[in-house]
C-alpha cells in the first residue's frame, strides 16, 4: 500500500534550534495523497508544549496529561530546543537503564538524563514537506521507526534553523481514519545489542 511513497530527507538539528510559536488549529480528515501540510502540527497555530530540562519525570509526564500530549520540547531559559522527551521515555524503560548505569531513584531522574538530546534529532525541511504527501510522511516515519518527526525552516533574515513543525503517526492515523504502524528501530550499537538479546 506505502510502495508509491518515498522516505524524505532528513537533517541534522542546529545547537540552538528555535521553536514556531503561535495559536490552535482543528485537525482536517485527510487521504495518504493529500499535502503533507494537512497532517503537520505547525507551530504557528498550534503552541509547542515546552518543558525544562531539570524537570522530574513525574512533573513532566503530569504537564504531558495535563496539556493532552505525548511529547514535549525540551527548552532552556532562552527557549533555545535542547532536545525532547515522550510519554514512551518516560513510561518505558530508559528510566530503569539510567538507575542500572547510574544508580538513584526513579524520583531522582530527571529530563535532562533521559530526553533525546537536540543533537540525536533529525528532521525534515519545510522545503521537502511543502512538495510531499501525506503517504511520504508516513514512509519516511516508517523508514526511520519513529512516532514523531519534527519539521525545520531557516529565517531568511537570519539563517537561524527553527522548528516549524512536527508531524505525529497518532494524529496523521486519527486524520487518514486508519492504522500506522510503526516499528521502531535500533539505532545504536546498544540497542541493536538489546533488540538480540544479546
Amino acid at each position: 500500500m506505502f510502495s508509491e511513497f518515498h522516505p524524505l530527507p532528513r537533517h541534522r538539528l542546529d545547537a540552538g534550534a528555535g521553536l514556531v510559536r503561535s495559536e490552535r488549529h482543528a485537525y482536517q480528515q485527510t487521504r495518504l495523497t493529500d499535502p503533507a501540510l494537512m497532517v503537520m502540527t505547525d507551530l504557528r497555530l498550534v503552541p509547542p508544549v515546552t518543558i525544562g530540562p531539570d524537570v522530574s519525570l513525574e512533573e513532566a509526564h503530569r504537564h504531558m496529561m495535563e496539556r493532552g500530549v505525548r511529547l514535549l520540547f525540551v527548552v532552556d531559559g532562552e527557549d533555545h530546543l535542547l532536545g525532547l522527551i515522550t510519554a514512551t521515555d518516560i513510561l518505558g524503560e530508559k528510566p530503569l537503564q539510567h538507575i542500572e548505569r547510574h544508580g538513584g531513584k526513579r524520583q531522582d531522574i530527571r529530563v535532562r538524563d533521559i530526553m533525546t538530546p537536540h543533537e540525536e534529532l533529525d528532521a525534515l525541511s519545510l522545503a521537502d514537506v511543502l512538495r510531499a504527501r501525506v503517504g511520504d510522511v508516513v514512509a519516511t516515519l516508517q523508514a526511520c521507526g519513529r512516532q514523531h518527526a519534527l519539521v525545520v525552516e531557516r529565517l531568511e533574515s537570519s539563517g537561524w534553523q527553527q522548528v516549524r513543525g512536527i508531524f505525529s503517526s497518532t494524529q496523521i492515523a486519527r486524520q487518514v481514519g486508519m492504522a500506522i504502524p510503526i516499528s521502531r528501530r535500533a539505532e545504536t550499537f546498544a540497542e541493536l545489542e538489546a533488540v538480540l538479546g544479546k
